[in-house]
């Protein structure tokens, strides 16, 4: 038997839009979901919306629908999931996420996706032009500031959802191959292995996803 990871969506629970593509690969190793959002209504959902100033994150609900949060809602709802999880046996945590989270209380290997990502590109992408595709445009204000700190020669962002019409994903892609990128991250646990290989068709530049780095990281860890 392989080890078992807890999976902590910061939306519901299962994320069968995430979870397949990253089991197929991290071999034996059994991911163990639990999401932030899980057992709220659609109402009290809706309530977390981010105002100005708030750190914004979108995600994936279990009936498919996407959704616009404020961080600061979701924390102490995050660190119950994780709680649960290894109380339950988990003998890791990933985090559903690439967005930027402060420390949780956890006594297991907690990854979080956008650490491995700044670490990663950081180290592959000193003195280039990086291009990001985030979902929301309210996010661009943040992930620019963020991802200009990697070391990189400078940043343009675009918005584009995995949850919504791929076709702004395309429009996005255009407009980083515009703006003359040399790298590209799409900076969102949803984009799937298909939207990077189309958006890489479109720009001819490397693209990276965060989903498969942080699998990679798992396997590596705990395979």
């Amino acid at each position: 038997m392989g080890k078992k990871i807890g999976a902590v969506t910061i939306g519901q629970s299962p994320r069968i839009d995430v979870v397949p593509e990253i089991t197929g690969l991290i071999g034996r190793v059994e991911l163990v979901e639990g999401g932030a959002l899980d057992g709220l209504a659609y109402e009290e959902i809706t309530a977390l919306a981010p105002q100005a100033g708030d750190y914004v994150l979108v995600t994936r609900l279990a009936d498919g629908r996407s959704v616009k949060i404020a961080e600061k809602y979701i924390l102490a709802r995050l660190q119950a999931q994780i709680d649960r999880l290894v109380s339950e046996g988990a003998e890791g945590i990933l985090m559903l996420c690439s967005g930027e989270f402060p420390p949780f209380s956890c006594p297991k290997p907690l990854l979080y996706p956008q650490v491995l990502l700044t670490n990663f590109i950081g180290a592959v992408a000193g003195g280039k032009k990086l291009g990001i595709i985030t979902p929301d445009k309210d996010q661009i204000p943040q992930v620019t500031k963020r991802w200009s700190a990697t070391g990189v020669r400078a940043v343009a962002a675009a918005a584009g959802s995995p949850y919504g019409a791929e076709e702004n994903i395309w429009q996005a892609a255009a407009a980083l191959k515009a703006s003359e990128v040399e790298l590209i991250v799409m900076d969102c646990i949803g984009f799937t292995q298909h939207m990077k290989d189309k958006v890489a068709e479109i720009t001819g530049v490397p693209v990276v996803l965060p989903r498969t780095v942080a699998a990679r990281a798992v396997a590596e860890l705990f395979g």
